[in-house]
């Protein structure tokens, strides 16, 4: 595939965006690739990253190995991401973003840091879940303090509802989890709340989850520390 073809490809969810009108996980803002990112783009891209598809991943043909898989979805700048990865070598990682800076960003740092254990695709992650994930696959989910959406007339656009995480739970294996973390106390409890009454996930904590040892404090949550907000995280595991 030539550097020019990349471009395209990476554009393509700018095209689909306008010609469908499906559920998607995000807002498109304005991304332009410039020469600095299509550097980025053209070294590394074809080791860590990938391309939409409507069919099913090969995992062990993507990561050449049969280590477990997570799907992290809105991964930002990719901070997290890294570390994790880097922290627990015994999974691989598909981090899901549309937002070209941040996605460029973690392109960048694996390339750099050599971190073979995630590969990253910018496109809407219903569609990518829909037509790229093998249904009973997944390790688990990862979903880093999504948009809350804070005034109540936008609450319709939130990530997490009830239908998604029914989605969510389809894709998981027997015993893999969904681990949601946010400062936003409101959809904590909201998220919380409708979990209860998903069928194909248990709750093992009966409310909110302990954090675990290996997930980083980012920049942002650091800020929502700053100000006193609570973080709160949900983890949840297919019965």
């Amino acid at each position: 595939m030539t550097d020019e073809e990349m471009f395209e490809k990476l554009d393509e969810i700018e095209i689909r965006k306008s010609r469908e009108r499906t559920i998607k996980s995000y807002v498109l803002r304005n991304n332009v690739i410039s020469d600095k990112d299509r550097k980025i783009i053209s070294q590394y891209m074809p080791d860590h990253g990938f391309f939409f598809e409507d069919k099913m991943l090969d995992y062990s043909k993507l990561f050449g190995n049969d280590n477990p898989v997570v799907v992290e979805i809105g991964f930002g700048m990719g901070d997290t991401t890294s570390e994790i990865a880097l922290r627990r070598p015994e999974c691989n990682y598909i981090g899901i973003e549309v937002f070209l800076h941040g996605f460029v960003n973690l392109l960048n740092d694996l390339g750099k840091r050599s971190i073979d254990n995630v590969k990253i695709i910018r496109f809407n992650a219903v569609d990518v879940l829909e037509h790229m994930i093998p249904d009973g696959s997944l390790e688990g989910f990862h979903i880093f303090f999504p948009d809350p959406w804070q005034k109540k007339r936008h609450h319709k656009r939130r990530l997490m509802t009830p239908d998604f995480l029914h989605f969510l739970s389809t894709k998981l294996r027997k015993g893999g989890y969904v681990y949601m973390v946010t400062d936003w106390e409101e959809y904590a409890e909201e998220v919380l709340e409708f979990s209860q009454n998903e069928t194909l996930l248990e709750n093992p904590f009966g409310g909110f989850a302990p954090p675990v040892t290996w997930r980083p404090v980012t920049k942002f949550e650091q800020k929502g520390l700053d100000k006193e907000h609570t973080i709160n995280e949900i983890w949840l595991e297919r019965i």
